[in-house]
């Protein structure tokens, strides 16, 4: 069985068990459709868009608000998997702050922006790339939506 730590930091949308449960889900399902053949480790903290922002100059040298960030324990295709070990992955940091915001602008349900953020988020932490080109962001993209599907949460 998969570990996720789940940390919530902020207290601007609260953070209830159904959403913590999709979280959970999100992770699983999105660890099922790569058909991951290991446990996994890794953890999922909520912050505000304060947080978020000063994170992302911090580690990406972007000074400005996002709506997710990823921290892989491995560089793509490097994972490391110990028999009888979870493999821990790394961290997702979502701002749930700015999930509300996009939610509306995209005029979808909380719910589906912070399955959206997970699942992009562990496809991260598994080696998925969509800024190193197109053909890449294509298929991120696509098992995004597969997976979300999936989870019965269409656009």
């Amino acid at each position: 069985m998969n570990k996720i730590y789940i940390e919530n930091k902020q207290d601007k949308v609260e953070v209830t068990k159904a959403i913590s449960g999709l979280v959970r889900r999100a992770v699983e399902q999105a660890l099922k459709y790569e058909k991951t053949p290991f446990e996994a480790e890794l953890s999922v903290t909520f912050v505000d868009s304060q947080e978020i922002k000063k994170l992302n100059c911090k580690y990406r040298n972007i000074d400005r608000e996002t709506d997710v960030l990823s921290f892989p324990l491995y560089e793509s295709g490097e994972i490391e998997v110990i028999e009888g070990e979870k493999t821990a992955l790394g961290d997702i940091v979502i701002s749930l702050e700015n999930a509300r915001t996009q939610a509306e602008e995209y005029g979808h349900s909380l719910e589906r922006e912070i399955a959206f953020l997970t699942v992009h988020s562990v496809l991260h932490l598994l080696g998925y790339d969509h800024e190193a080109d197109l053909d890449d962001e294509h298929e991120m993209f696509a098992k995004q939506e597969a997976i979300l599907n999936k989870m019965g949460l269409f656009r």
